[in-house]
């Protein structure tokens, strides 16, 4: 990173002398002469600087540009320190400025501050004076490289992951599907060197692969077999354990897959011995025939110990593959090239390539940017290296990558190296910090800093991988290969520094350092072991959720220690404390005043921050996200002027903001606005006023406890919501309680017009010309809205994706034209979700739409509503009043339906003959319809469903109704999961049982009238697990070898009488949603 970071270093000293504060300091100071020949002597070494980048593998060179670094950041702290000082300067107020600036400069101290900064940057400068008149002669001047902008077509393909890899996939799905291993569970590694894709061909087949439990964990270098069972609990239950010891984890394991037939995977297994091995495999022993084990690793030494199949080795791909997936990188196709000779070219790179994938696509990104058969001419024989199969050799070419990089980008790939191999980074996490380290280089245009930094991610995405986006929070995140993290190590060098558990040697030239959930940062690093006191990060990679025991076990961090901290590190720049049990945050904070960006969240004990904290001018970035017992904010907040982002998310205690924070104009991220309940101190609190110079907010922006906004403020239009041109996403929220709608209605209403807020969203405004202020919304939810009649007309949004409707309990039409069907709009729906709204008669059913919820709405909304529709593949039917016959025209044109779910509809007694059509149909769930009999029509006829051939699973719950399973069910001769449970009337299983040849599991729970077994039992020989719970007499006849029944099912692998506990977790999260009422849009721009 040294020799990145020096061109960057000897930029931001030019920029910081020819800032407007530094203008006023040689004013006001007298030190411009010292000033002008500081950046002289920066600049004279400018030119030098390239070729010592490209030279930096001499020992001799890398020695010179380590000190030569050391005095640029000496440098930028110097001038910083004259930034700081003018910040605090112009707090005083205009008013005041003139007098404190003559009260200052008045006396000594004036004299005294000047000297004191005169001979600070004249060390400085003679140093780099020195360094310069020592510089190694061999360094040549090159003139300042011009960057040409990218043509990016497609920022990231995943087609590319698993191109050529058809035959692959076919080698291991066949030994998934193989039921005729000699062992109950088989182990397959996957062998190869990195980069070759071993990763992605197992997600490939584990996505593609039907077991009953399927469990994916990254083991990573530590083999530790708790980790790893943890990890498996977790997937399996889809919680994080609670246990600790190895006898409860061991125990609950088993209970999780023994008898189970399932498919784990083991990715990235580097270091194992044998006994390590030993310990973990009686445990997986258990599940039932059939069940896999994959394994990746780059190690042929693994397979020796792990392997119970022959290993697949993975080799490169092939030329063709190598060349369709290097065009697809700069997005042309083989088809499109006109030049035989340009890919003829490109055949001759991918040779060069070895069939590497991860290789192909980094060089397919280099070539992108170069379009003629001459550059790529070029590019083979002078850039790209000859490359073996051997990582040394693929590195040399990601070094390649890297080394095309400008040196403002080169910086922010290095300080990735602090993150963990495997870790999960959030895109705006990285993007504040490099903002926060001053990486970030203003543009000519204008644009906010923010957006320029996001374009660097942009720039920086072919290192990445991985990528996800919470469906919740809209946040992405990503994940660096183990090559390309390597890669970031290697160029970071003795910059940055990962702490593990024990006390280590930093080197003086370590700048930033990252910590884990088990290192004690200030018991681990006390003064005495570090030479590196002019560190400027010090970044917390914990997280929370999945490391929390382990933060519990390390312990809290006292305010002794954090005031520690700050005596020995006033250079940080970051500081990150996340997820460190911090208490009580030291009033000496104030000190670091280079501090940035301060990361405080998941502190949950934290109270409140100390006032002294407004001091840090420079401060950018404040997360205080799940600091569960924070009161309340700094009284004098205002004076962070610097600030640009406040993370208050989950601060369940904090009940206002305190007033002045309107005037951070720098404010552009800001979770909550929370208007204070309690009138009585309003002069304390920010209302809705303060929203007005709050123009630069971005993203997310939620407004909390409207539902207390007095009269006047209701007649202002101070918030000025129509000026925040940025906001992509707003929510409203009154009250997580009812309110008196008599009280509050008129007011309500005046308050939504009064928020009318930019052109990017909507209520009056919004009703009578949507289509012009909202061309692009993809996604809208109307939550509680409960006076609202009818909605307006959403249907002329060409791109919307996604409605939601839950709570609208008055909404009886959506559009003005009162149309009974809207099938002629709403072009794009895809996904539609009414919830508790039983007055509407009509929805809109596009031939698009692809999901469908229905819960407590209109039984009318299933008649006459269905009809041309047959994309449909989720339909959810919930708790339907006076639903009592699914109509038969409900299903004709479901032909393509995969799930369909009926859940709490207490008054349906029978289902349809229309069902037969449901030839797509895969999973079938019905639940708690107490008058329900699933084997007859509303006439009383048979059902019979001959068209069921698709379906694989049927989940029957809590219907009193059914004495024996229904003829239909028995016809579904792929079925190969049925559950029935709290049947309490359930008596007989027919002989046609034996027509169930695919059906791999059966499990029947809580029916105690059930006491046998057809004979045809027997001959179900698919039969892998028969689960019995609560089924006395059935339980006792089925005894093993003892039991009248047990010849029936004796054939069968695994018989168990396991409990059973139904999971409430989602209906208490469901419970918990239904409960909140909040109005929210969500706005997404189509390019």
């Amino acid at each position: 990173m040294a020799e990145a970071v020096i061109g960057s270093i000897a930029e931001k000293i030019i920029e910081i002398i020819g800032s407007q504060a530094i203008e006023i300091v040689e004013k006001l100071w007298g030190i411009k002469h010292e000033l002008k020949a500081l950046k002289d002597a920066v600049s004279i070494l400018q030119p030098v600087l390239d070729d010592a980048e490209e030279q930096y593998h001499h020992p001799h060179i890398q020695t010179w540009v380590m000190q030569l670094k050391d005095a640029f950041y000496d440098a930028q702290d110097v001038l910083e320190e004259f930034n700081i000082e003018v910040m605090r300067r112009e707090l005083r107020g205009r008013n005041e400025m003139m007098k404190a600036v003559r009260t200052f400069f008045s006396s000594s101290n004036q004299l005294a501050f000047k000297l004191k900064m005169s001979d600070k940057v004249r060390g400085v400068r003679v140093r780099i004076e020195a360094l310069n008149a020592n510089r190694i002669p061999t360094l040549k001047e090159h003139p300042k490289k011009e960057l040409r902008n990218r043509e990016e077509t497609h920022s990231f393909i995943r087609e590319e992951d698993i191109k050529g890899r058809e035959d692959d996939k076919e080698r291991v799905m066949k030994f998934l599907l193989d039921s005729n291993m000699e062992e109950n569970v088989s182990i397959l590694p996957i062998v190869g060197i990195g980069g070759l894709g071993k990763t992605a061909l197992a997600k490939y087949v584990y996505e593609d692969s039907k077991f009953d439990l399927k469990m994916w964990v990254c083991v990573s270098i530590d083999f530790d077999v708790k980790k790893i069972m943890k990890k498996m609990l977790a997937c399996a239950k889809e919680e994080e354990p609670v246990e600790d010891t190895m006898e409860l984890l061991q125990s609950k394991l088993r209970a999780e897959i023994d008898g189970k037939k399932y498919l784990l995977v083991l990715d990235d297994v580097w270091n194992i011995e044998q006994a390590t091995w030993q310990s973990l495999r009686p445990l997986l022993v258990g599940g039932a025939r059939g069940s896999k084990i994959l394994v990746t690793t780059r190690l042929p030494s693994v397979e020796t110990i792990m392997a119970t199949a022959p290993p697949h080795h993975l080799k490169g791909l092939s030329k063709n593959a190598s060349l369709d997936l290097l065009l697809q990188m700069t997005g042309q196709k083989i088809e499109e090239i006109q030049d035989c000779d340009m890919l003829a070219i490109g055949e001759e790179i991918v040779r060069k390539c070895s069939g590497v994938p991860l290789v192909v696509r980094t060089v397919g990104h280099l070539l992108s940017s170069k379009k003629t058969k001459y550059e790529w001419l070029r590019f083979k024989d002078d850039e790209l290296p000859e490359v073996f199969q051997n990582e040394d050799s693929i590195k040399s070419v990601l070094r390649l990558s890297y080394d095309h990089l400008p040196s403002h980008l080169k910086q922010c790939f290095a300080l990735c190296s602090l993150f963990p191999k495997d870790h999960e980074i959030k895109k705006q996490t990285l993007v504040s910090l490099w903002m926060a380290e001053g990486f970030i280089q203003p543009s000519n245009r204008s644009n906010h800093l923010e957006d320029i930094a996001h374009g660097y991610f942009t720039d920086l995405r072919n290192f990445f991988q991985d990528f996800k986006e919470d469906p919740y929070t809209n946040e992405e995140t990503c994940k660096m290969h183990d090559l390309m993290h390597d890669l970031a190590c290697l160029v970071a060098g003795n910059e940055c520094w990962v702490a593990r558990d024990g006390i280590e040697f930093i080197k003086k030239s370590t700048r930033h350092i990252s910590y884990g959930p088990t290192f004690n940062l200030t018991g681990e690093l006390p003064i005495s072991h570090l030479e590196a006191s002019a560190l400027r990060t010090i970044l917390s990679t914990t997280n929370y959720w999945k490391e929390r025991a382990q933060i519990e076990q390390r312990g809290p961090t006292s305010e002794s220690d954090l005031r520690q901290l700050i005596q020995n590190f006033k250079r940080l720049r970051i500081l990150g404390l996340h997820g460190t049990e911090v208490e009580k945050v030291p009033r000496s904070i104030y000190k670091l005043e280079h501090l940035t960006y301060l990361d405080l969240s998941n502190n949950r004990t934290l109270k409140r921050l100390p006032n002294s904290i407004t001091r840090l001018q420079s401060l950018q970035t404040l997360n205080l996200n799940y600091c569960h017992d924070l009161e309340e904010l700094p009284s004098d907040i205002k004076k962070l002027v610097s600030l640009q982002n406040l993370g208050i998310y989950d601060c369940l205690k904090l009940s206002y903001l305190p007033r002045g924070l309107g005037e951070l104009s720098s404010l552009h991220r800001l979770t909550r606005y929370i208007l204070p309940k309690d009138k009585a101190h309003a002069k304390n609190y920010c209302g809705l006023g303060e929203l007005n110079g709050l123009n630069n907010i971005r993203g997310r922006l939620v407004i909390e406890n409207l539902r207390y906004v007095t009269y006047e403020e209701v007649e202002s239009k101070d918030a000025n919501l129509k000026g925040k041109h940025s906001l992509e996403s707003l929510v409203l929220k009154w009250d997580d309680f009812d309110t008196d709608d008599a009280i509050i209605g008129n007011r309500d209403e005046t308050l939504l017009d009064r928020l009318m807020p930019h052109s990017n969203f909507f209520p009056r405004w919004m009703m009578n010309s949507l289509i012009s202020f909202l061309p692009n919304l993809v996604e809208v939810c109307f939550h509680d809205c409960k006076r609202c009649k009818h909605l307006p007309r959403l249907g002329q949004l060409c791109h919307l994706k996604f409605l939601g409707m839950r709570g609208l309990t008055e909404l009886e039409y959506i559009d003005s034209d009162h149309s009974s069907t809207l099938t002629t709009s709403f072009p794009s729906l895809s996904k539609l979700e009414i919830l508790g709204c039983e007055k509407l008669k009509a929805m809109p059913l596009t031939p698009h739409l692809e999901e469908l919820k229905l819960a407590n709405a209109n039984a009318a909304l299933l008649k006459n509503q269905m009809l041309g529709i047959n994309k449909l593949k989720k339909l959810k039917i919930w708790d339907i009043k006076f639903l009592e016959c699914l109509p038969e025209e409900c299903f004709q044109s479901l032909t393509s339906l995969k799930s369909l779910q009926i859940m709490y509809c207490h008054q349906l007694t029978s289902l349809s003959q229309g069902m037969r059509h449901l030839s797509s149909l895969v999973v079938l769930s019905i639940v708690h319809c107490e008058e329900l009999d699933i084997s007859r029509d509303e006439s009383g006829n048979i059902l019979d469903f001959h068209g069921l051939q698709s379906l694989h699973s049927v989940k029957i719950t809590h219907l009193p109704k059914l004495a024996s399973l229904p003829q239909w069910l028995l016809q579904a001769s792929n079925l190969e999961h049925l559950n029935i449970t709290h049947c309490c009337n359930l008596k007989d299983i027919p002989e046609q049982i034996e027509a169930l040849r695919s059906l791999q599991r059966l499990e029947i729970m809580e029916c105690p009238l059930l006491t046998s077994f057809p004979k045809g039992m027997q001959r179900v020989t698919s039969l892998t697990h028969l689960q019995i719970h609560n089924c006395p007499e059935l339980e006792k006849r089925c005894e093993r070898d003892a039991g009248e029944e047990w010849y029936k099912i004796e054939h069968i692998p695994h018989v168990t009488h396991e409990s059973y506990v139904p999971s409430i977790g989602m209906w208490n999260l469901v419970s918990q949603i239904l409960h909140e009422s909040f109005f929210e849009l969500c706005f997404d721009t189509l390019i």
